[in-house]
C-alpha cells in the first residue's frame, strides 16, 4: 500500500510539472506577460539623426518611463543608429533579432521595414512611417498585423496646409521639392506636393539626392528656377538641412518644411505636430504590449495629434518674405532664428 501510495505522489509530482511549464508559454506571441523581476530587453533601431526622429525616441522611452518600465531598473535599451545607410537598418535588425530582444521600436520607414523583413515574431512599434500601407508594413491602419503596428506621421491636412500658404501667402508658382527617392516615405509626399500644387496652377520642380552630401548641390540647382522650395519629411534631406537653409538665405528663396522641428531651424513655416508626443503615443503602446494587456494585432495605427501651422518670423524676413501680421489669424508666430 506504500509503495502504491509513493508511485501516485511520484505521478502527480510529474504532472505538476507538466502543467506548470505548459502554463509558461505564451499562448500569443505578440503578447508578453509582464513579470514581476523580469527586465525587458528593447531595440531601438533609428535611421538618421536629427531632431524630429530623435524627440520620437525621447517620447517613446518617457512613456515607458510613465508606465512603470524604468531604464536601469526594468528595461534595456540597445539604441543603434543607421545614420541614413538603408544597409544599416538590415545589420540593425537581424542582430536584434540574434539579441533576442522582446521589442523592437523602428524609428523611420527604412528602419521599420528592415525590422519586418528581419522577424515576424518579436513585437514592432514604428513611428515617423509616412505611408505604413505603402511601404507594406501594414495591411491596414485599423488591422496592422501579426507583430507590427505604430503610428505615422502623415496627417491627411499637414501638407495640404502648407502647400496652401506657399502658393497663397508667398505667392509661389514653382516650387522646389528636394527628396531621396530612395526613400518610399518621400516619394509619396511628393507627389502629393505635385498633385496639390497642380490643384492650384503651381508646379514642382524636383531635385533628387541620395545622401546628405548631395543636399546643398540639389538646394543649388533649384535657384532662378523656383519661387520656393519644400522639404518633406525626408531623413536625408533633412539630417542635412542647414546646407538648404544656407542657400535659402543666401538665394532669398522661402524655404517651408514637412515638420516643425525643420521650421524652427530656420525655415519659414510648417504645419504639423510634435515628434515627442508621436513617439510619445507609440511608447504609450508599446507598454500595453509588454504589460500583456493588448495583442500587437489588436492596436490600429494612430494618426499624429491635432496640427498647427508655425510662421518663422526671422527665417522669412532673411529669405525674402515679407510678414503679414494677419497671418496671426490662422497661425503662430515663432521668434527663433
Amino acid at each position: 500500500m506504500i509503495k502504491k501510495l509513493k508511485i501516485l505522489a511520484a505521478a502527480s509530482l510529474v504532472g505538476v510539472t507538466l502543467l506548470s511549464g505548459c502554463g509558461n508559454e505564451s499562448t500569443d506571441g505578440n503578447a508578453m506577460d509582464s513579470e514581476k523581476g523580469k527586465t525587458y530587453k528593447i531595440g531601438l533601431t533609428q535611421f538618421a539623426e536629427h531632431p524630429s526622429l530623435d524627440a520620437a525616441t525621447e517620447g517613446f522611452k518617457k512613456a515607458l518611463e510613465d508606465e512603470g518600465f524604468k531604464e536601469g531598473e526594468n528595461v534595456e535599451y540597445d539604441f543603434q543608429n543607421a545614420q541614413g545607410d538603408m544597409n544599416n537598418t538590415q545589420t540593425i535588425a537581424n542582430n536584434f533579432v540574434g539579441d533576442k530582444v522582446d521589442l523592437i521600436f523602428a524609428n523611420a520607414t527604412p528602419s521599420a521595414v528592415s525590422a519586418l523583413n528581419a522577424t515576424k515574431d518579436i513585437p514592432i512599434l514604428f513611428t515617423s512611417v509616412t505611408d505604413p500601407i505603402g511601404a507594406g508594413l501594414v495591411e491596414s491602419l485599423d488591422k496592422p498585423g501579426d507583430n507590427i503596428t505604430g503610428t505615422t506621421d502623415n496627417h491627411p491636412d499637414g501638407t495640404a496646409k502648407t502647400i496652401h500658404f506657399i502658393v497663397e501667402e508667398a505667392g509661389a508658382k514653382n516650387i522646389g521639392v528636394i527628396s531621396n527617392a530612395g526613400e518610399q516615405n518621400s516619394e509619396v509626399q511628393v507627389e502629393q506636393v505635385r498633385s496639390l500644387a497642380e490643384e492650384k496652377g503651381a508646379t514642382v520642380v524636383a531635385a533628387s539626392v541620395s545622401t546628405s552630401a548631395e543636399v546643398k548641390q540639389a538646394a543649388e540647382s533649384l535657384v532662378g528656377r523656383v519661387d520656393a522650395i519644400y522639404v518633406p519629411t525626408d531623413n536625408t534631406v533633412v539630417s542635412a538641412l542647414e546646407s538648404v537653409i544656407s542657400v535659402a538665405n543666401s538665394e532669398k528663396i522661402p524655404l517651408f518644411v514637412g515638420e516643425l522641428d525643420s521650421m524652427e531651424r530656420g525655415a519659414v513655416a510648417a504645419s504639423g505636430f510634435s515628434y515627442y508626443d508621436l513617439g510619445y503615443q507609440t511608447g504609450k503602446m508599446a507598454a500595453e504590449i509588454l504589460k500583456g494587456n493588448k495583442k500587437v494585432s489588436d492596436i490600429p495605427v494612430e494618426l499624429p495629434g491635432s496640427l498647427k501651422l508655425v510662421v518663422n518670423r526671422n527665417a522669412a524676413e532673411s529669405q525674402g518674405l515679407k510678414v503679414k501680421e494677419e497671418w496671426a489669424n490662422t497661425a503662430e508666430f515663432f521668434e527663433g532664428k
